[in-house]
């Protein structure tokens, strides 16, 4: 692989000191170990190589592998998700959350500024809140498989389309006209953010698109 190839991958994500797993991409997997959610819609993710679209220990890896290649990987937490900090442990007075008529729980998780955190204790009308990533400190074990290399111009598109917004041909036509691009998404909202990433990447890798327009049409049911 290169810089700026696309490519699809599988994979099942573990993490080495208990064996659980924390990600996957296999249907058929989900099922066999226990974990599937109806909710999820599993299959091979699409990446760009570079993008930082994964951590960077498992891009570094892919980047050394061919396509239909299979690997078992170890990445560090240092190329993963990083160490454990304890400055992002912080502590807040209870009666903060009751003024918002918010009841803290240990387990929950809850938004603070814009970051996420856990809360780990609540005692003495302290609640702490962990704002560690999940995964911080976690050494991980990745199954990981190359699948595919995009190369058709629209199929790299439709592959942009899917990471960052779940869409597919079912929702969302591709139309291409010399450097232009028109993107006619059916029945479904993306917000202003979504759209940004969508073209910050585009106009990125896609060097050949020098213009985007979205459109979104909707039928009266």
């Amino acid at each position: 692989m290169q810089k700026g190839d696309f490519v699809y991958i599988r994979y099942v994500g573990r993490i080495k000191e208990s064996g659980e797993i924390f990600d996957l991409t296999d249907e058929e997997v989900a099922k066999k170990e226990g974990i599937y959610n109806p909710e999820v819609r599993y299959g091979d993710i699409p990446i760009i190589i570079g993008a930082n679209f994964i951590i960077p220990g498992l891009e570094e890896e892919i980047e050394k592998m061919n396509v239909g290649e299979k690997k078992t990987v170890e990445i560090q937490p240092a190329k993963a998700f990083g160490e454990r900090r304890d400055e992002l442990i912080k502590t807040f007075p209870e009666i903060e959350f009751r003024k918002q008529n918010i009841e803290p729980r240990v387990g929950e998780y809850i938004t603070v500024n814009g970051i996420s955190g856990r809360i780990i204790s609540v005692n003495g009308g302290r609640v702490k809140v962990d704002f560690n990533h999940p995964l911080a400190g976690k050494t991980l074990v990745y199954e990981v498989e190359v699948t595919k290399l995009i190369v058709d111009l629209k199929e790299k598109i439709y592959a942009i389309l899917k990471y960052f917004a779940n869409l597919d041909e079912r929702t969302v036509e591709v139309k291409i006209n010399g450097n232009e691009l028109e993107i006619e998404i059916k029945e479904i909202r993306v917000n202003s953010k979504m759209k940004d990433e969508i073209l910050k990447t585009i106009f990125k890798w896609l060097t050949e698109i020098k213009r985007v327009k979205f459109s979104e049409t909707f039928e009266k049911k």
